[in-house]
């Protein structure tokens, strides 16, 4: 669980290990329960496993927010199945907003909440007996100083997974992660057993997310209409925000956007266009207008698509996507749903489709 003192500032949860046992979850292992024998051979073999593990997913979450390809958020692996695929979501778009790995993430939520599945006290409502509450079980002092507001409906809620797994992802990036990912741990919950199980579990989800696990959404082919989707599925369950959306990625948007990190609809499409070398004009209307309309049918994976929207028209969309290919496309919806993968398939405010480049 995280923690904080009376002032504010971070604290060492459970600093006297003997006392972890009244501390932890009821759904919480015991001290070395499913973990790999680190006793066997004495410290070094101890070290030697965490540096192997901190290693493999650290490499993973900077290939995943390098160049290439990456985990895809929107799919699932054998050794993530037991993650909902609503929490993938926001494990992915918290790790790639604060530069968490999202393994990391997910494998707190596995440990704290069982990713909000947990029927012990304090996951959905109340606090367990140590006074912590909801799926990442954070303290209210703790809460106070890191609640984030991850889906813009303007509340900070302790039990909402949108809002509690981006305040996970920032505490930890303010104690230290990823480059001081243990000491980081530790300050979540200052316990060995409560470190090597989280580093185990991330390595387990770091080895079951990969390119074949992503088929389901991934885009065909390697042309920039490619790139570019691959791209915009990065920041799956990134916050929506009105005006929000840079070239380089997520920003605080205006209005009623304002306070809020992430991207609307025309900004996810510049962004994840210009990673693969195109600039696209900043809002949707242009966008409809700059480029060669393609029929129905035709769309291939980097294509934008169009609705009229709620003010829009057939000359001035009110929506803009990215098509994924099979009738799916990802997009930044409207304030309160995050960046996410949907169907455009039998929508009746669909415009069209624009096609930039050459591909």
């Amino acid at each position: 669980m995280a923690a904080c003192r009376a002032d504010g500032r971070p604290a060492d949860v459970g600093r006297a290990g003997r006392h972890m046992a009244r501390h932890r979850p009821a759904h919480a292992p015991r001290c070395g329960d499913g973990l790999m024998p680190l006793a066997i051979g004495g410290m070094g073999v101890a070290v030697l496993f965490l540096v192997v593990v901190f290693g493999a997913v650290l490499g993973s979450a900077l290939r995943g927010q390098g160049g290439g390809d990456g985990p895809c958020p929107a799919g699932q692996g054998s050794n993530t199945a037991d993650i909902p695929r609503a929490y993938l979501a926001l494990y992915a778009g918290a790790g790639a907003r604060y530069g968490v790995p999202w393994q990391i993430l997910a494998a707190v939520g596995k440990v704290e909440s069982d990713h909000g599945r947990g029927t012990g006290p304090g996951i959905r409502s109340g606090t367990n007996r140590a006074g912590a509450a909801g799926p990442m079980q954070f303290l209210p002092g703790t809460w106070r100083a890191f609640g984030v507001d991850g889906n813009g409906d303007t509340r900070k809620d302790i039990y909402d997974p949108a809002d509690a797994v981006p305040a996970a992802a920032a505490y930890l990036r303010h104690n230290g992660a990823p480059r001081h990912m243990e000491r980081a741990l530790r300050r979540y919950n200052d316990a060995d057993w409560y470190v090597k199980k989280v580093l185990h579990l991330a390595g387990t989800y770091a080895q079951g997310v990969d390119d074949g696990a992503c088929a389901d959404v991934s885009p065909a082919g390697t042309g920039q209409g490619a790139v570019a989707v691959r791209a915009a599925l990065r920041w799956v369950g990134t916050p929506y925000s009105w005006g929000g959306g840079g070239l380089n990625g997520p920003t605080e948007g205006f209005g009623r956007g304002r306070g809020v990190v992430g991207f609307d609809c025309s900004g996810l499409t510049r962004y994840a266009w210009h990673q693969a070398g195109i600039t696209l004009p900043r809002v949707a209307e242009n966008q409809w207008r700059a480029f060669p309309h393609v029929p129905p049918g035709r769309e291939q994976p980097g294509d934008l698509v169009f609705f009229k929207g709620a003010s829009g028209s057939a000359s001035r969309p009110g929506h803009v996507g990215l098509v994924i290919g099979g009738g799916r496309m990802v997009e930044a919806p409207r304030t309160g749903l995050p960046v996410r993968v949907s169907t455009v398939r039998n929508r009746s405010d669909l415009l069209g489709y624009a096609r930039p480049g050459r591909r």
